[in-house]
């Protein structure tokens, strides 16, 4: 029998916070988390929590899983269950709703200031703005994000600063704009970003990389935005940030150059 341990609160009629113990039956059967979580919900109608695609595409069942944050619909009992518990719990650092349901608004506005989407001052083309198989190339690894939060609500620094700092998943999402061959604002989406909050305050501790069930690698995204911005601060290569970001944007500039400068210049702008 499987002990199933799930954090329970109805605002409505809860003074505080429970978690409330089930048993269930797994013997014979290959189960994802979520489907535990459907096959009790059937025991008790009451449990809350959030579900769509099933697919891990939609990110909208992310829970932390036996202290870690994944999504219940991708996360198999045999790879998360320790000592025959499963423990359920709400994503941290946003507040509950009910049960395992997390208010994300705080989140979408983070997302929201970053600007998602692309700005081209430019006379628009015929049909559509094009990309060299290269240029789009260097999307990968960016645009594959899901907004599930689990890298957001995994980073000590976004529990600190929810209001200020961006979080892993709006920079990952920012440096995929501003590295995006057709957009031409990126002036104003780093003069946005340039303060000592919105980017700095990332300590590069990996839990996002950690937890990201679509591999994904926020840590390195915000390195190369640390970049950009070091850059515009320094007048490092004294070259006009258009022409730095067109060098990024190239085929010239490698990750590796990337690297070299964050690890010359990143520890004297944290400190901030």
């Amino acid at each position: 029998m499987l002990k199933v341990s799930i954090y329970r609160y109805n605002p409505e009629t809860d003074e505080a916070p429970y978690m409330q113990d089930y048993e269930f039956d797994t013997a014979g059967k290959d189960l994802m988390v979520l489907d535990v979580l459907e096959l009790l919900k059937i025991q008790d109608p009451s449990l809350s929590y959030r579900r769509s695609c099933r697919e891990g595409v939609c990110g909208s069942d992310g829970m932390n899983i036996n202290g870690k944050n994944g999504l219940a619909c991708i996360m198999p009992l045999s790879e998360c269950v320790k000592g025959g518990k499963l423990i359920l719990r709400p994503l941290p650092g946003l507040p509950v709703i009910r049960d395992l349901v997390i208010d994300m608004s705080q989140f979408y506005a983070q997302y929201e200031k970053i600007q998602p989407y692309l700005v081209n001052n430019e006379p628009a083309p015929a049909i559509e703005r094009l990309q060299s198989p290269e240029d789009r190339e260097k999307l990968d690894g960016l645009y594959e994000c899901i907004l599930c939060a689990c890298c957001s609500t995994a980073c000590p620094s976004y529990w600190w600063n929810p209001d200020k700092f961006i979080g892993p998943a709006g920079l990952i999402q920012a440096y995929r704009f501003l590295i995006d061959s057709r957009d031409t604002d990126t002036e104003n989406r780093l003069a946005k970003l340039d303060d000592p909050f919105s980017v700095f305050r990332c300590h590069g501790i990996q839990n996002c990389v950690e937890v990201c069930p679509k591999g994904l690698n926020p840590t390195k995204a915000i390195g190369h935005i640390r970049s950009l911005l070091l850059h515009k601060r320094r007048d490092v290569s004294r070259l006009p940030i258009n022409q730095i970001v067109e060098r990024l944007k190239s085929k010239r500039h490698t990750s590796q150059n990337l690297e070299t400068l964050n690890r010359i210049f990143v520890p004297t702008i944290v400190t901030l």
